[in-house]
């Protein structure tokens, strides 16, 4: 049976939404979460630290370690690496979360908000994987998952927020460069997207209200959950949809991942409504980049 017991995921931005469900999960198999993130005091907008994190993480039955990084500092990301590889003995997986947001077109996009998407969406995920793949080449099934989007190039996608999209479609770029540089070495690099929004904290304050017509996070956890124990050899260099990976995984109701019952959820940026989101062939669970 498919378990992450006893494996160390490095998760950024792990303190809440999305990361936090994603830790939660690996975290009841019984796996060792690395919770890297800014947050070590209570933010009145956004609940969740790295401390509180932590604790939830451990009473469903993981093991935390909580570190206060920021992925833009290239020497803090290392020395969180190589604490986390002495403390729980390597790590296993990578998960790219931590992520700047700002849908806004070019006037209305600051230099500063421009350079805080670049640097943490872009460099941060390319540091962080820098930093962990020695101990990913050591590790039995290492797997590196970006939460970021397919590359849709509908000119669309870049007219309407083309600092973010650039942002968001780089990490994908470079997740498809790196699954190719790292196949011979087993190392799995993969994308993950959800198919609709998630009502995430962070969504609510960027849009109040939004998130009720979205999915939980808990919907991207179990996508992420099937991706990262799948055998590293036999997938890699896909962006995944985490709709499609649950329908391969036989789920069919979605209804329990509504955010508000009833609801019909918002596709999420980057998709096309025409778009299939399951694949009968296990070949094509995944839409190639």
């Amino acid at each position: 049976m498919a378990t992450l017991r006893g494996k160390t995921l490095f998760i950024s931005g792990a303190s809440r939404g999305i990361g936090l469900a994603i830790a939660l999960r690996a975290a009841r198999d019984g796996a060792n979460i690395v919770i890297a993130a800014k947050t070590a005091s209570p933010d009145p907008r956004l609940p969740g630290t790295i401390h509180t994190a932590a604790a939830e993480v451990e009473a469903v039955g993981g093991r935390a370690l909580a570190l206060q990084v920021d992925i833009r500092d290239e020497v803090a990301v290392q020395a969180a690496v190589a604490r986390a590889a002495e403390h729980f003995g390597g790590i296993d997986i990578l998960v790219n979360n931590a992520s700047a947001i700002s849908l806004t077109r070019t006037p209305e996009t600051p230099i500063k908000r421009y350079d805080l998407m670049m640097d943490i969406n872009v460099r941060g995920s390319f540091v962080c994987v820098q930093a962990c793949l020695p101990h990913l080449k050591r590790a039995a099934n290492p797997h590196i998952l970006s939460l970021s989007p397919p590359l849709n190039l509908d000119p669309k996608w870049l007219g309407v927020h083309a600092a973010y999209t650039t942002s968001k479609y780089a990490m994908s770029l470079i997740a498809l460069g790196l699954a190719e540089e790292l196949k011979a070495q087993g190392i799995a690099v993969n994308t993950l997207w959800p198919q609709t929004i998630i009502a995430t904290s962070a969504l609510n304050v960027a849009s109040v209200g939004l998130g009720e017509m979205g999915r939980k996070p808990e919907i991207m956890a179990d996508a992420a959950w099937h991706v990262l124990t799948a055998a590293a050899r036999s997938l890699t260099g896909h962006s995944l949809i985490d709709e499609a990976v649950l329908r391969e995984a036989g789920v069919t109701d979605f209804s329990g991942y509504l955010f508000k019952p009833g609801a019909t959820p918002i596709l999420d940026l980057f998709l096309d409504p025409s778009e299939p989101v399951g694949c009968a062939e296990p070949e094509a669970r995944a839409t190639p980049f």
